[in-house]
């Protein structure tokens, strides 16, 4: 047996020849997903979903026109250009070790980790992760992969950072004014939604409503707890789910970051997740989140087990933050919100 064999890097080598969306806009998680089965130690899992979920994925856009190092704010947001942004990616990953590329990148794209509803930053979370076991040509131009689709759709939320300051996430959400609904995108994508919050002067607010001066993973914990009490009480139909979805795995994907990024930066994109899961919570919820939570215990293993078997990427991913947040904090809302989604989810096909 081959010892340098990963399951995930064959994954990479598919998902490389695939456009980073499609579908007329859906985020490519491919490459996430596969990523975090390997994070919940299910190897043998990855190679027969890699190729169930690849069968629905567009080619991999072409380059075509360089953005420099001088430039680049100008190609900010053009989604079009995603194909140069990962060029532009890896390109800097040749000259530079990648954790330093990683952790000035993040530093600038941090105001716009609301781009694409955190997939970029998940895809590039998600490949640190794995470049933090082993690095090698597959991962580091998966890293490419996310930052430069990061980079394409970045999209800032307004707000000030100058503020109070003063609260954690558990208590700042109970400030988060939420979009009348007369005000509110129906349909679409989630970025459609969050766009609204530009109108809404309730929400200049938000952003410097939180503490990030002490312990980020504290922070952390805090957030995504939040986070997942939120989905609990909004999680109503599938778009509901997938929205709320996303403030648990946006928020948790900075832990993820966390080792190899700055002390300055850290907190800088603990902050910006804050401020993105609490645009989904305002441009989507509809009920305040609670302390209520289950009496009666969830298996870990089965919770794993029918992640696997339900085969969603959005599943798998979200059973994989959930069960890591609850390792670090136990709290049984974590579990519960991911034996909900694995009820309503539907199987991939």
């Amino acid at each position: 047996m081959n010892r340098d064999y990963d399951p995930i890097d064959e994954a990479y080598a598919i998902f490389a020849r695939t456009g980073p969306e499609f579908g007329g806009g859906l985020s490519n998680h491919g490459p996430m997903a596969a990523e975090a089965l390997a994070a919940l130690h299910r190897p043998e899992a990855i190679a027969n979903w890699t190729h169930r979920y690849a069968k629905r994925l567009e080619p991999h856009p072409s380059a075509s026109a360089r953005i420099s190092e001088s430039g680049w704010r100008e190609a900010l947001s053009k989604e079009k250009r995603v194909a140069d942004w990962i060029a532009f990616f890896d390109d800097a990953l040749k000259d530079g070790p990648w954790r330093d590329v990683l952790n000035r990148w993040t530093a600038r794209l941090a105001p716009g980790i609301a781009a694409a509803a955190f997939h970029g930053v998940l895809r590039t979370a998600h490949a640190a992760r794995a470049l933090g076991d082993r690095k090698n040509p597959l991962r580091v131009h998966e890293l490419a992969e996310g930052l430069g689709y990061w980079a394409a759709t970045f999209q800032p939320l307004p707000g000030s950072i100058h503020g109070p300051n003063d609260a954690p996430p558990s208590r700042a959400i109970a400030n988060v004014a939420r979009l009348p609904m007369e005000q509110r995108k129906v349909g679409g994508f989630l970025t459609d939604g969050i766009a609204q919050l530009t109108a809404f002067a309730p929400f200049n607010d938000v952003l410097a409503m939180v503490d990030t001066r002490g312990e980020v993973s504290r922070f952390l914990s805090d957030l995504t707890e939040t986070f997942a009490r939120v989905y609990v009480k909004n999680a109503r139909g599938i778009g509901g789910v997938i929205a709320f979805i996303h403030c648990v795995t946006g928020s948790r994907t900075v832990r993820n970051l966390t080792p190899y990024i700055d002390d300055a930066t850290a907190p800088a994109a603990a902050r910006y997740a804050w401020q993105a899961s609490a645009g989904l919570y305002a441009a989507f919820g509809i009920a305040e989140p609670s302390d209520d939570q289950a009496t009666s215990p969830i298996d870990l293993d089965g919770l794993v087990d029918r992640a696997i078997a339900n085969a969603d990427e959005h599943a798998i991913k979200f059973t994989e933050a959930c069960v890591h947040e609850y390792a670090l904090n136990p709290k049984p809302v974590y579990l519960v919100a991911a034996a909900h989604a694995l009820e309503v989810l539907p199987p991939l096909t």
